[in-house]
């Protein structure tokens, strides 16, 4: 990523919820924040349901018409388990998707706790099995690493723009911003 150029970033968190509520249908906010370096762009919002389906689907209604040149997941699950399949947001988009985590992710609790507590729990483990190993990088002097997944781009632009993009603490600014509008909502 050229030093001169900036990247218009799509950060992406949810909002406060209240695990495993499933009677009732319990939602909360899916929120976007369109970044180009410390500039807000563009906000949007949807709501999911806790432990959903319907993430990705939100996800991509939210970005119609919007043009990134990288979308910034803070994880692949939102709301509990409702899982956003960063495959489907690329190809429709045709921007490359990081998944960003704070910890180290673990393939194996997370398959245990979705056997666990869903039937469907194939269906959710599908796009987080696909996304392989979590690569380690620090974006921020004197802060622990994130980790990081990639679909559509390679390791090193990942890691380059997720560098550029930590500009006052650990956590890329756009998933940052995003996760405080979308605490705020909630």
């Amino acid at each position: 990523m050229p030093k001169e150029a900036f990247l218009r970033l799509l950060g992406v968190e949810d909002g406060s919820f209240k695990a495993f509520q499933r009677r009732g249908g319990s939602l909360t906010y899916l929120v976007g924040v369109v970044m180009e370096s410390n500039r807000v762009l563009d906000v949007k919002a949807a709501r999911i349901e806790v432990d959903g389906l319907d993430a990705t689907d939100r996800l991509l209604e939210m970005c119609e018409g919007t043009d990134v040149d990288a979308v910034l997941l803070g994880g692949i699950t939102f709301a509990g388990f409702n899982v956003i399949d960063p495959w489907r947001v690329h190809e429709a988009l045709g921007a490359p998707i990081i998944v960003v985590s704070r910890v180290r992710p673990s393939d194996d609790d997370m398959l245990e706790a979705l056997k666990k507590h869903f039937e469907d729990w194939r269906q959710r483990w599908e796009p987080i099995e696909r996304l392989g190993t979590a690569h380690e990088c620090t974006t921020f002097l004197g802060e622990p690493p994130i980790f990081y997944e990639v679909v559509g781009c390679d390791r090193e632009w990942a890691e380059e723009t997720l560098k550029g993009a930590s500009l006052i603490s650990r956590i890329p600014e756009p998933v940052r911003v995003a996760g405080i509008v979308a605490r705020g909502l909630s």
